[in-house]
């Protein structure tokens, strides 16, 4: 049996299954990249809700792992040299998963570059352009009376929509015929964008093509679907 003992996350959220993957995460755009992978992957593992809200992630034995105090986290008991290796990012997490099993990433080595580039982009630029978009349309910031903050994430999202518009066109995923970490990075952003977020308007969804059809595509994947729901809330 593994030992996660060194791990304080495994003592405030105890592994039933220490022997396999233990995934610390809730079912956000960053959080569900992991839970997604996993299921692609058809590896087995064990997912811990934490509640953000509450600010369990800001607790001490979940700072152990990831001091910057976000999600997703994940423990793989066989890690490298078949010892338990913890790790934060989620970009991070998502290649070494594609390296772990030689799958959702091309072998090639110019096709592996081409492909972290656009997992690096959506870390970059995606994400914390999207994010706040959220705040300033969903959140707090809507009570600011200063619209112009909303309006330059409002258009900054539009223009980012339109660089995967572009890289979209005549391809069926970010990377080609090949579905890769680049689309399961992007699928939840993408997704709360026009989605929870509500910003479909201001982003003008309706004049893109490429982006909504890829999105249909991803959204249809069995291992998509569920893993947009894991952890569940406890």
């Amino acid at each position: 049996m593994a030992d996660l003992s060194s791990f304080p996350i495994a003592s405030r959220w105890p592994a039933k299954r220490p022997g396999v993957i233990q995934l610390y995460s809730t079912p956000t755009p960053n959080g569900v990249k992991v839970a997604i992978a996993l299921e692609e992957l058809g590896l087995d593992y064990e997912p811990h809700y934490v509640n953000i809200m509450k600010n369990e992630s800001w607790e001490p034995e979940f700072l152990s792992l990831n001091p910057n105090g976000k999600i997703p986290v994940m423990i793989d008991p066989n890690g490298p040299g078949g010892k338990p290796l913890g790790l934060f990012e989620s970009g991070a997490i998502l290649m070494y998963l594609a390296e772990k099993t030689g799958k959702l990433m091309p072998a090639d080595a110019a096709r592996r570059y081409e492909t972290l580039q656009w997992v690096f982009f959506q870390m970059a630029a995606i994400g914390p352009i999207f994010g706040q978009l959220g705040f300033f349309h969903k959140f707090a910031g809507r009570e600011i009376a200063d619209k112009r903050p909303l309006d330059r994430y409002a258009k900054e999202s539009k223009r980012l929509i339109g660089v995967l518009e572009t890289r979209l066109t005549g391809r069926a995923w970010i990377m080609g015929d090949d579905y890769s970490i680049a689309d399961i990075a992007s699928i939840g952003w993408v997704r709360n964008l026009i989605g929870f977020y509500g910003a479909g308007d201001l982003v003008e969804w309706s004049t893109f093509k490429e982006v909504p059809r890829w999105l249909e595509a991803a959204l249809a994947r069995p291992a998509v679907q569920k893993g947009l729901t894991i952890p569940a809330s406890a």
